[in-house]
């Protein structure tokens, strides 16, 4: 048995939730998990349909996008989940989904405005669109690049990557995060479900503005932080 069984069972997990919520279709998207500790990542192998995938297919690579253990190719897109753990320091999970309504705000390169609790429960900011990339950007090192362009919308915005655990990338679509690959995926589900939202109720009434600032802090610190209340607690 690996010595990274755990890990490769928890990614396996993960990755299987994305077809169950409908994130994506065929072999579309991904999700990592990281020990930190040993210093790897297991993420899904490129092109496997989730039908096919088992937990002895994920991929285990070093931070250097060096492979330690597997038979397969990483996905594509692993230099963009890698580059976020090294900056990102207190994440534990990755999660690319191609989610039909988070796509076409990225496509329409816009962010998602924070319209109501739903949203605030979540998270404090709209969710962020990166700029588009660069001619240079795109035939170079396009899944670095990628990384890159999320750490720069970040810090451009001043977020924190706790506080905001998604984010769309401008003509792709969206990645988040969370202390875990489940808690990634979960932010993926909740991201669907905001651009969802978000584009009907900008059909219903094109002139909706965002949430009071008084509602946001409302809903989003009786979820999180040291005064939170909602739920059982520990």
């Amino acid at each position: 048995m690996s010595i990274y069984q755990s890990l490769k069972e928890q990614v396996y997990e993960a990755n299987m939730e994305i077809p169950r919520q409908k994130l994506a279709i065929y072999t579309f998207g991904n999700v990592s998990g990281i020990d930190r500790k040993a210093g790897v990542v297991g993420i899904k192998p490129s092109g496997v349909p989730y039908d096919n995938l088992k937990p002895s297919d994920i991929v285990i690579v070093d931070l250097d996008n060096q492979l330690v253990e597997g038979n397969m190719r990483p996905s594509s897109d692993t230099k963009t989940h890698t580059l976020l753990y090294k900056h990102f320091e207190h994440i534990g999970g990755v999660c690319h989904t191609h989610s039909t309504y988070a796509v076409a705000w990225a496509q329409a390169m816009r962010p998602i405005p924070n319209m109501g609790t739903t949203h605030a429960d979540h998270l404090v900011a709209a969710v962020p669109v990166t700029d588009v990339m660069t001619d240079e950007m795109i035939t170079g090192d396009y899944e670095l690049e990628t990384g890159n362009q999320i750490l720069n919308i970040f810090k451009e915005l001043n977020l924190s990557p706790e506080e905001v655990e998604m984010v769309l990338v401008a003509c792709h679509g969206p990645f988040t995060w969370g202390k875990d690959p489940a808690k990634a995926v979960y932010n993926a589900t909740v991201l669907e479900e905001l651009a969802k939202m978000a584009h009907l109720t900008l059909t219903i009434n094109p002139n909706t503005p965002t949430i009071k600032q008084t509602l946001i802090d409302k809903h989003y610190f009786r979820k999180h932080g040291k005064n939170a209340y909602y739920g059982q607690g520990c």
